[in-house]
């Protein structure tokens, strides 16, 4: 396509007429920017300059705001960086830094138009490179233009050494190997006395230190220089960052920088320099009492605060310090608490830290109350953050804060019939854990399970499904702590089941078939044992019936009315919870659910009870036994399939009073098997169970599954076009007479073939993969709790300040009526494996390059020069000699590197890959053998190298200074 012609160019719209079109525009952003995008095109392909120029300018306008493409334009942003005029050169440098990175083709061709850029007598074109440089720099780039930027370093202009400065940090991270260069003048420049220059270069630093602090200890007298004498606020702050570092690796340190610090929390009326005082007094000079006093009297002045962001910044420093200065926390109480109504978010979230750091054992139960208060009326988000907090505390450290495992149970009922609540994942975990852990919780954990189960409100909030997913769990794995097996049994088959997804179903039908195992085990067990008596003791035996039947219960502590004088969430009545043993038939229980098994307490496992039970499983499975969810198609018919293997095979138990027969003795064994298999207790898992499993010799473990490709290449996944919505065989309609002849059969002739798999779906469905449910959720349910109109938050921070107060004065534990319950530990630890963090390979390069300059040759006229501008006070002439020897044992260990010094620092800048590799080694104090490819110089620095212990040298401070 020809370039524009020259009416277009005079013509030509400029980047003030592009946003007044786009303001103005009647056809759609879109289509108007598609429009321009044309335009640009068209436009940038002149020959002149300043076209090409406004050009590249509205597409890097375009790029910014509304992400058009412009890699595209690499090579015309070049061409405008070359220009002669410095607003079309500022455009094209703008455009490449913008859209400019590694691996841009074009970018090895502007090293020269750097080069030239930056060595110009004009400060602003200086400038653009040294922009440019900061955002794309490269590891070429900063290779190659490393004696520019030392030059540049020492510039008499210091709008141009300020940005050189700032380029550095770029340098350093590409090149390391650049230290050996520019860190002398970088460091010479502490000791400027522009303030501009002074603060660029405290900023380097502080960006340094933060990630390898130790490096730049033997700057701490620098450092130290300017903490005492700079009165610029920002500078003042970065070297308060860098101490903050340095002090807790060199006690001596922190001894010394604690008075000027303290000095300038003191006088200074910058609330930003006071925080940044405080922040690092509490952080890392902790240790130190009365600077501690003097940080935490700043904290209340910030906390007193009409400022809500002075006040959130009080309210962080304060958690800083509670871990190991508590009594701060409780001087503050009363405004820390009254936090939690404050209409900031972050306040808020600062304020429950706190609130959650003061709590204790014998604090929790109380605080746990007033908390669940505060979020019964607080909105959505403050509300999960409240529960989040508890569970978290609770939870901690195997639950080392929980004394009462039946109040913790209840507890975990209450939050999740709060409003809002959305943590059900958190909550499920907790039901299962302390299930698994704590084997005197369990009863109480039943009965709390089934309450969970029959309260309608929890249907209809998916964020509480998992909630019941781990109730139904709990249900069947520990059904033998149960009142009433068959009330639980009738929760998990109820109706308003039908609502849950499949994989919350799926774990309802597998807790139904251990409760229908275990009932009809006890029931069998007492009937096996009266086949074997004479007549005339049937009568007595009946007596005990109702005794050994509800042994079941025995387990089960009683909770004492001390949890309703204290904490009981008490959402299910215990009173109302037991179930009347006085009538028969339908009668509501205490939770309002029509029950046929009330009279269970009574009468224990009788033929009527059990009957009806397979009469109820087997009505509520007939319908599921057609589902279109594998899930759940597979447990009902398990449980189908048992019933019809009784009937069939056992009528005589279901009809009237007849003993066992010999042929029914071996579905009695299999009963027992089944119900020995389910009772097999499980217990915790530790996290890192799986890493401490040896991989089998010859076994070769990929990161990835891509050779499944190949393996696997023929093999098509079902559609999902071929399944039915309507019946799993085909669409076809079936009558439920020969669907149930159909499914009866199914699981006869399938029986023996998934024995294993459906031990394994018994014992562990509910950490199967969960299948998509489509079923339609209802929201007709009533809430799960009504807000509290009695209490009011002034009464709440009223409750909150004495608890707290009482639980920081008390130091001694609680005595209480019961022991602690046993918490399950597994022996080699559960805890979460600290994966230390990995330094980066650039930064473990700018680390050694660093310290070889403050340890080796240069650091001896580096420090020289620095304490010849310092005054030696007298208090550290004993520690000069004390590190008199330290000084001679250093210099003897970079004998070594003396041999290694090159004479041309260009040389230095330009080092390469393969040398610069074994001077990393060098420098690291490693000791590796060479190849014997390398000759030469190579064999004698292997001879200098060996005949001397190589140690990894500490950075030392000088002694004037400690």
């Amino acid at each position: 396509m020809a370039g524009p012609s020259i009416m277009e160019t005079l013509f030509q719209r400029t980047l003030e007429d592009l946003i007044k079109g786009m303001r103005l525009q009647l056809i759609g952003e879109s289509a108007f920017i598609s429009k321009a995008m044309e335009e640009i095109r068209r436009e940038i392909k002149s020959t002149d300059l300043h076209t090409k120029s406004i050009a590249l300018q509205k597409l890097t306008y375009l790029n910014s705001l509304h992400a058009a493409d412009m890699a595209w334009a690499a090579f015309h942003a070049v061409e405008c960086m070359s220009s002669s005029r410095f607003a079309e050169k500022r455009i094209g440098y703008v455009a490449a830094s913008q859209s400019f990175n590694e691996s841009t083709p074009v970018l090895l061709l502007i090293t020269h138009q750097l080069r030239k850029d930056l060595t110009s007598v004009n400060e602003y074109e200086a400038s653009l490179a040294l922009e440019c440089l900061a955002k794309i720099g490269t590891v070429d780039l900063a290779r190659d233009l490393t004696p520019e930027i030392f030059t540049l370093l020492s510039s008499s202009k210091v709008f141009v050494r300020k940005k050189t400065i700032g380029v550095t940090m770029r340098l350093f991270e590409k090149y390391p190997d650049a230290v050996r260069v520019c860190f002398k003048r970088l460091v010479e420049n502490l000791e400027s006395s522009d303030p501009q220059s002074l603060s660029a270069t405290v900023g380097v630093f502080c960006e340094l230190a933060a990630k390898d602090p130790r490096s730049y200890l033997p700057l701490a007298p620098e450092f130290y220089r300017i903490l005492v004498d700079s009165k610029n606020n920002w500078v003042l702050i970065k070297v308060l960052k860098i101490f903050a570092k340095l002090a807790p690796l060199e006690p001596r340190l922190a001894k010394k920088v604690v008075e000027p610090i303290c000095e300038h929390m003191r006088r200074t009326g910058a609330k930003s320099l006071m925080f940044e005082c405080v922040r690092t007094v509490v952080g890392s000079l902790s240790e130190y009492e009365s600077a501690v006093k003097l940080a935490v009297a700043k904290i209340r002045e910030l906390l007193l605060e009409d400022d809500p962001n002075l006040k959130y910044l009080g309210l962080h420093a304060l958690s800083i310090v509670a871990p190991k200065h508590l009594w701060a926390v409780l001087e503050n109480k009363e405004v820390v608490i009254k936090s939690l109504s404050d209409e900031d978010a972050n306040i808020k979230l600062e304020s429950l830290r706190l609130v959650m750091a003061m709590v204790s054992e014998s604090s929790i139960i109380e605080i746990s109350r007033v908390l669940v208060n505060y979020a019964l009326k607080s909105d959505p988000d403050f509300c999960n953050e409240i529960l989040g907090s508890i569970l978290s505390t609770c939870s901690r450290n195997f639950y080392e804060v929980v004394m009462d495992f039946d109040w913790y149970v209840l507890l975990l009922g209450e939050m999740s019939r709060t409003p809002h609540c959305q943590k059900g994942e958190e909550i499920e975990f907790q039901l299962i854990d302390v299930g698994m852990r704590v084997r005197d919780a369990r009863p109480e954990l039943v009965r709390v399970a089934r309450s969970l189960l029959i309260d309608p409100a929890l249907l209809g909030n998916p964020f509480l499904h998992r909630i019941l997913s781990a109730a139904a769990w709990v249900s069947g794995e520990y059904v033998e702590f149960s009142l009433n097996p068959f009330e639980l049994a009738e929760a998990l088959i109820q109706p308003r089941a039908s609502l849950l997804p499949a994989s919350i179903r799926a774990v309802y039908l597998q807790s139904v078939f251990k409760i229908l195992i275990f009932s009809i085990n006890c029931y069998l067990s007492q009937t096996e044992a009266l086949a074997d008596l004479e007549p005339g003791v049937l009568d007595s035996i009946s007596q005990r019936e109702n005794s050994e039947a509800s042994h079941l219960a025995s387990f089960r502590a009683p909770i004492e009315s001390e949890h309703d004088e204290a904490f009981n969430p008490g959402v299910v009545d215990r009173s109302s919870a037991d179930i009347s043993i006085e009538g028969t038939g339908d009668v509501a229980d205490g939770d309002g659910q029509t029950s046929k098994f009330v009279s269970f307490r009574k009468n224990g496992f009788t033929r009527e009870s059990i009957a009806n039970l397979l009469n109820l499983v087997e009505v509520a499975m007939r319908p599921l036994s057609v589902s279109l969810e594998v899930e759940i198609l597979e447990r009902a018919c398990n449980i189908l399939g048992l019933i019809e293997v009784l009937k069939r095979e056992m009528p005589a138990q279901f009809q009237n009073e007849k003993v066992l027969e010999k042929e029914e003795i071996e579905v009695l064994k299999l009963i027992k098997l089944m119900n020995d298999a389910f009772s097999e207790e499980l217990g915790p898992v530790s996290t890192s169970a799986q890493e401490r499993v040896p991989i089998p010799d010859g076994l070769v473990l990929k990161d990835n599954l891509a050779d499944l490709d190949e393996i696997m290449g023929d093999v098509k996944l079902p559609s999902s076009s071929s399944f039915s919505l309507e019946s799993p065989y085909y669409g076809e309609i079936m009558d439920p007479a020969s669907s149930n002849v159909q499914s009866k059969e199914d699981s006869e002739a399938s029986n023996e073939s998934t024995s294993l798999l459906a031990e394994h779906r018994k014992r562990h469905g509910l950490y199967y993969l969960p299948s998509e449910g489509n079923g339609t959720i209802s929201n007709d349910y009533p809430p799960a709790n009504d807000l509290k109109s009695v209490d009011t938050n002034q009464d709440d921070t009223e409750d909150l300040v004495k608890l707290t107060a009482q639980s920081l004065v008390s130091k001694k534990k609680p005595n209480y009526a019961k022991p602690r319950p046993v918490v399950v530990k597994l022996d080699e630890g559960e805890s979460v494996p600290v994966v230390p963090k990995k330094q980066d390979s650039g930064d473990d390069s700018l680390s050694g390059a660093v310290r070889d300059i403050l340890l080796g040759d240069d650091a001896v006229k580096l420090s020289s020069s620095i304490k010849g501008k310092e005054t030696v006070n007298a208090e550290s002439l004993d520690s000069k000699e004390n590190m008199h020897d330290v000084e001679n044992t250093r210099h003897r260990k970079s004998s070594s590197r003396r041999s290694k010094q090159r004479p041309h620092q260009k040389e230095r800048g330009q080092t390469s890959p393969e040398k610069l590799g074994m001077e990393k080694e060098e420098h690291g104090g490693k000791v590796k053998s060479k190849s014997s490819h390398h000759h030469g110089r190579q064999k004698s620095r292997q001879k200098a190298e060996g005949s001397s212990d190589v140690i990894v040298q500490a950075p030392v401070i000088p002694d004037f200074l400690l």
